[in-house]
């Protein structure tokens, strides 16, 4: 999942290179994924009224479903 958003969040910012996911699971559960882009790029992943970054959770509830995992997804400056 972690390669899964990255690979997003690449192809919609202007700096991919700044572009870094860490995967933290503190139990068997749930996976937390911490997304780290550039200032400048934070509004192209939050999206307009924060529509890329919900259908961006909606794709990894949507997985982490499959495997019985909770996924949450979170933009950090």
């Amino acid at each position: 999942m972690k390669d899964f958003i990255e690979y997003i969040v690449k192809q919609l910012v202007d700096n991919p290179d700044k572009v870094s996911v860490e995967e933290i699971s503190p139990d068997d559960n749930t996976i937390e994924l911490k997304l780290r882009v550039d200032k400048n790029d934070i509004g192209k992943v939050i999206g307009k009224k924060g529509r890329t970054i919900s259908a961006m959770r909606i794709l990894l509830t949507a997985v982490g479903a499959k495997g019985k995992h909770r996924v949450t997804l979170e933009v950090i400056e």
